[in-house]
């Protein structure tokens, strides 16, 4: 089976998600919830109430990342931004949920003019954007990145999924005749255990509704795999009948015992070989364009998720700064090599407020991942040299 490596209309993606932005992550910014009970974005707006997490949302939105980081991105060779983003995105129209307790409308509003601003910088700044619907009403995880800690509900009433597909809609119908649009992801992350069967129904509608604005030579549709094999999506929306699809998979090494309690030499020896050979399998059996939407050089469970329990052990934990710099560099490298074979990639996340290692511009500035930007410019040069060697002879 063959299988398009890259976007009908450009080159591959080498990107970064704008994540604790628009959908708040306790450890992204531990500082908006400083001294709150909070753990994620509805308890954090409940608990606070409207107007205060209306002035200090709108103050984070405002600062956290703005034009000049889109300038950054620019220079640094980054052509791409995965913006995550809430199902309140639109407003006071979502469908209430339990822990919004008395407050019939928690969440702030006003993210949708951030979204306006991120397409004007990246037409600015000539990058390309994915708009990934990264929490769901009635949450499809159970994670904190999808709006509600503990709490995994979108696929048990249908006026949850409903209003997903509203959302998908409507920004395909505002945001569809932009030239930085690149693709839509229906779904962020869905559980493992939500059936495959209602995921399929749910992708292909959201499909079908982002396809009335936008059409296949512009835009790709995106789902994630959901933590489940690719074989499980076997046939589906396969061309010719659907054009311009990705599945997303996100890859990370801190989560799993397995890879917990993994050395440096495995964590680097799986990036290079063991998900080299199976991007390989995907690329050849899937029949779709392949995303990695997330993946990072963290590897200590502790700093990404705040509540979890222990041990956490890590593999870098008994490194000093020297060491610890040469992992890292082997580490992103073993991981880009690999990333590199499928369609997109996407770092997770652009900034963070103190972990480095799940930072792209930290990774950057500290010379963890290369310098795209320096490495185009290298290109440059190599080509005007090849060229005048040329001419000479």
């Amino acid at each position: 089976m063959t299988t398009p490596t890259v976007h009908e209309n450009g080159d591959k993606l080498r990107g970064v998600n704008l994540g604790g932005w628009l959908v708040l992550e306790k450890w992204i910014t531990p500082s908006l919830f400083a001294g709150l009970k909070a753990t994620d974005e509805t308890s954090y707006c409940v608990e606070l109430g409207e107007a205060e997490a209306t002035r200090r949302l709108h103050q984070h939105w405002n600062t956290f990342i703005t034009r000049d980081d889109f300038a950054w991105l620019r220079r640094a060779g980054v052509n791409a931004v995965r913006l995550p983003f809430g199902h309140w995105l639109f407003g006071k129209d979502y469908p209430y949920h339990r822990s919004y307790g008395e407050a019939r409308h928690p969440f702030v509003v006003g993210g949708l003019d951030i979204v306006d601003k991120v397409f004007e910088w990246a037409g600015e700044f000539g990058l390309r954007v994915v708009l990934d619907l990264h929490a769901a009403p009635g949450c499809q995880n159970g994670f904190d990145n999808g709006g509600i800690l503990g709490v995994c509900e979108w696929h048990t009433k249908e006026e949850y999924i409903e209003h997903s597909l509203d959302v998908l809609e409507r920004l395909a119908e505002r945001y569809g005749e932009h030239p930085a649009l690149h693709g839509i992801q229906a779904l962020n992350e869905p559980r493992w255990d939500i059936p495959t069967e209602l995921l399929k129904r749910y992708t292909l509608e959201a499909y079908q509704r982002i396809r009335r604005h936008c059409p296949p030579e512009r835009t790709t549709v995106v789902f994630h795999d959901g933590f489940r094999d690719f074989r499980e999506y076997a046939g589906f929306l396969q061309e010719p009948a659907f054009r311009n699809v990705a599945i997303d998979i996100h890859r990370y090494q801190c989560f799993a015992r397995d890879d917990i309690d993994m050395d440096i030499f495995g964590h680097i020896r799986k990036s290079a070989v063991d998900l080299r050979l199976e991007a390989d399998e995907i690329i050849r059996e899937s029949g779709y364009q392949v995303y990695c939407g997330e993946w990072s050089l963290g590897l200590d469970l502790k700093v990404v998720s705040l509540w979890a329990e222990g041990p956490f052990n890590h593999a870098l934990e008994a490194m000093d700064e020297f060491q610890m710099a040469a992992a890292y560099r082997g580490y992103a490298s073993a991981q880009l090599l690999t990333f590199e074979k499928y369609a997109g990639w996407f770092f997770w996340t652009y900034r963070t407020e103190t972990t480095p290692e799940w930072s792209y511009r930290d990774c950057v500035e500290q010379g963890f991942i290369p310098d795209l930007g320096r490495t185009e410019q290298m290109a440059g040069i190599r080509a005007i040299l090849d060229r005048a060697r040329d001419l000479a002879a």
